[in-house]
């Protein structure tokens, strides 16, 4: 498949590598050795797409890939983001351990970040290029004036292709006014479907991927979460709502009765909830958080089941009576 107007082909799934990139949002796990292993067993396994950022870890995400990499650069399609810092000015995102990371998309931050993450990827032009938070106020930067300097990369060679990450339906709309728009990435998962009330179609309507992340929901629908499961304080699963104990029991209830299906398409439960992603429409894309190279090859598996549309529409009827 092809992402937006982006020329290259791209695999269905993409890796993305938040959770490689470690930090205190992952218990300060090292994940450099096993991250770079996976990156690169991920292009003998038909993934071609890495997602990273510089926001995840702090740069150190994007440092891993650039060693993954290296050497195979034209063989894989980056996609890297914008407006999330760390070293400068902005309207007040999160604190990961005792940095605070603020939100900017201001085009002289995004200049700065650009070059940044050209160094730290190893690389001199990214295939797609995202903007990862839309700007706040007090930090508000006009979406028309984002787009604008975006452009201005797309036509200079260094980017080829533009992308918007936790944006609105009214934003999106902004962005093909004032320029293009080839991917928007959302939480999407069967356990969180919110982006199907107006986003999905309006992207789809417009030629605009639509690039699931989170679609196992941290773990849980891979069934990598216990019942009883409390995250760790500072966690990144702390605070997220199917982690809420009478929650997760009840997303854990519905892997049970995923059992048929796991046997009738001899697969893990990770790979139904990524082929129930995929049969939502062709130009839906998803990204595994694999963190290791088994992780990766188990999920691949999903690019090729093609689900019955009957047993599509059963687990959507679980999952909404879940809520």
């Amino acid at each position: 498949m092809k992402i937006g107007n982006v020329g290259r082909d791209v695999s269905r799934i993409g890796l993305g590598t938040w959770a490689i990139g470690g930090g205190p949002a992952f218990d300060g796990v090292d994940t450099e050795k096993l991250g770079i292993e996976t990156i690169r067993t991920a292009l003998d396994k038909g993934v071609n797409l890495i997602d990273t950022a510089p926001g995840y870890n702090f740069g150190n995400s994007e440092r891993i890939v650039g060693k993954a990499i290296a050497g195979r650069r034209e063989e894989y399609v980056i996609i890297t983001k914008c407006g999330l810092v760390w070293d400068s000015e902005g309207s007040f995102f999160n604190k990961v351990g005792d940095t605070v990371l603020n939100r900017s998309l201001d085009p002289v931050s995004i200049a700065k970040e650009f070059e940044a993450s050209l160094e730290r990827l190893g690389t001199d032009y990214i295939d797609i290029y995202m903007t990862h938070w839309p700007a706040i106020e007090p930090f508000n930067t006009p979406i028309s004036q984002t787009v604008e300097f975006l452009m201005k990369l797309k036509e200079s060679g260094k980017i080829k292709g533009i992308g918007a990450a936790n944006v609105s339906p009214d934003q999106v709309r902004e962005y093909l006014t004032y320029g293009e728009l080839d991917v928007v990435q959302m939480r999407y998962s069967i356990l969180d479907r919110a982006v199907e009330a107006e986003l999905m179609p309006l992207c789809i309507e417009n030629g605009v991927t639509v690039q699931a992340y989170s679609p196992l929901e941290m773990g849980i629908l891979a069934g990598a979460v216990p019942r009883g499961y409390v995250p760790p304080e500072g966690n990144a699963r702390g605070g997220k709502k199917w982690f809420e104990p009478a929650n997760l029991e009840r997303a854990l209830d519905m892997l049970e009765a995923w059992a048929p299906l796991r046997e009738k398409y001899n697969c893990a439960s990770a790979d139904l909830a990524i082929a129930w992603i995929l049969a939502q429409d062709p130009n839906v894309t998803v990204l595994s958080g694999s963190m290791t190279p088994q992780e990766l090859t188990e999920n691949v598996t999903a690019m090729s089941i093609e689900l019955d549309t009957d047993d599509v529409a059963w687990m959507r009827g679980y999952a909404e009576k879940l809520g």
